[in-house]
């Protein structure tokens, strides 16, 4: 649901929401727990009330040598003056990282085409071209023979999987899944599998479907973890189901990869899928990587130069490979700053997992601890996730507290569906999707500190127990205050 046709609500006009589905959200690793005491909001009075147990122990920072993202010192406006951004939307779309910056810099010095000139700025264009496939087939895991074709986005990849799929394949898809996994597949050859209780009943539930729906060719789709709650999805298991049974399983690795190893063979999939702008790389690029006999079999994705070996006025013959889905000019640049966040994580794999974890177990317990939050989960509490919390503050409309978040306090966050709109709607047990119900999104990431887990914190418990601290007016941009003092027209980049 759109923030502007989210009607205005105030708390005492909003019902408290009825629906606890799910316990709170689980601690990602018991053995790194930490606690927060609650700090209060940079406006808000000297005590912030918590009816649970208030937990006494703040936030660390982890000493640890992160991947540097360009954004870090961003001071963005507020009502009550400039902030250092807290930056807590990362599922949604990741800043770049400093790495990636300066391979973007070195790239566009010798700026080419690609395959199609014996320059010297387009030998070195190619060549960078293809040793970014090169170490994002390291990154993934790939295996001999696999592809690695570079798309857009994840939605692109499922896309172009879709159309790769020979004709009688019967898909297998989880209600929970993104748009992007859950929408590319032809309705009378899909099968999809209700939201799941727990990891167990997810296994039952596609072993079900498995023997009830036959087809010379199956795909199961799967997601690393839930882009609405942070779960990790049993994967090895679900795959492992899927053999079995002679289906292809393919991973949405798109809110998985940031966080976690991907190993193609390790994982016992077929193919994955991931998008740049989730891995620190906003330059437009996606890949689908995995088994080429489907992909060298199909049509080609985009009909032009570049997938084509000759044409002539008896036809076209068209590459095999990755090449046969790349048709038109590249994107070089959006490949190479992949590639570079792919070398740069997987170099600082411990790291980042460090800092994740540590930051986002202080963010789930925190929120567990603010009296009228609540958390949500598919799985329970105690289930692995990466640092992603979906919540709802009672009596307040989602939109209203992303606003005032912004606007009062500094902090990005999401709110809405995710485009999972199935999925959410379960969780707010809303499962036909009739009431306006939606929640806030908080996911931390390497632009994340200490201190802004802390500030989100005490402003969420100010919020549930106060309100938003201006007057808002519901506005076709959505929640505004009503006496706005922040400049946010600022001068064009270019």
């Amino acid at each position: 649901m759109s923030i502007a046709s989210t009607p205005p609500t105030t708390p005492e006009s909003t019902p408290e929401r009825a629906f606890r589905r799910t316990a709170p959200l689980a601690h990602a690793r018991e053995n790194t727990r930490e606690h927060l005491r609650a700090v209060p909001p940079l406006t808000a009075p000297a005590t912030v009330p918590l009816a649970r147990e208030a937990v006494q122990d703040a936030v660390e920072p982890v000493t640890v040598d992160l991947p540097a993202v360009v954004s870090a010192g961003l001071v963005v406006p507020t009502l009550n003056g400039p902030v250092d951004y807290a930056n807590f939307d990362h599922a949604a779309s990741t800043p770049a990282l400093v790495s990636v910056k300066a391979a973007v810099d070195s790239a566009l010095r010798t700026y080419s085409s690609v395959h199609r000139g014996n320059g010297y700025a387009s030998k070195v264009t190619s060549a960078w071209y293809e040793q970014a496939r090169e170490e994002v087939a390291t990154f993934v895991g790939a295996r001999d023979g696999d592809q690695v074709v570079f798309t857009r986005n994840s939605t692109d990849s499922f896309n172009l999987l879709a159309r790769a799929l020979p004709r009688d394949t019967q898909v297998f898809v989880f209600e929970t899944e993104h748009h992007a996994a859950l929408l590319p597949w032809k309705d009378r050859q899909t099968t999809r599998l209700p939201v799941p209780g727990s990891a167990a009943d997810a296994a039952v539930l596609l072993r079900t479907a498995l023997m009830a729906r036959h087809s010379r060719h199956r795909l199961v789709v799967l997601t690393g973890a839930s882009n609405v709650t942070g779960e990790v999805w049993p994967v090895r298991e679900l795959a492992a189901i899927a053999r079995k049974a002679g289906a292809r399983v393919v991973l949405d690795a798109a809110q998985y990869a940031p966080h976690r190893r991907v190993d193609l063979a390790d994982l016992g999939v077929d193919y994955v899928v991931l998008s740049g702008h989730k891995l620190y790389a906003p330059f437009g690029a996606g890949v689908l990587a995995g088994r080429s006999d489907w992909l060298d079999a199909a049509t080609p994705y985009l009909a032009g130069g570049g997938a084509t070996k000759a044409v002539t006025e008896r036809g076209v013959t068209w590459h095999t490979g990755a090449a046969r889905h790349e048709a038109g000019s590249p994107n070089v640049i959006g490949a190479v700053a992949l590639a570079a966040a792919c070398h740069a994580l997987r170099a600082g794999a411990e790291a980042v997992e460090a800092h994740e974890t540590s930051l986002g177990t202080a963010l789930i317990d925190g929120l567990r601890a603010i009296d009228g939050v609540e958390t949500y989960s598919l799985f329970g509490e105690d289930h692995e996730r990466v640092a992603v919390a979906t919540f709802t503050i009672d009596g307040l409309d989602s939109s209203l507290v992303s606003a005032a978040l912004s606007a009062e306090h500094g902090i990005g966050v999401r709110d809405g569906k995710f485009c999972a709109h199935l999925c959410v709607d379960i969780l707010l047990d809303d499962p036909y999707g009739e009431a306006p119900g939606t929640a806030i999104r908080a996911s931390v990431g390497l632009g994340t500190t200490a201190e802004h887990v802390q500030r989100l914190l005490a402003a969420v418990a100010d919020l549930a127990a106060n309100g938003p601290q201006a007057a808002y007016e519901a506005t076709a941009e959505g929640w505004l205050p009503v006496e706005d003092t922040r400049d946010l027209s600022p001068a064009r980049p270019w």
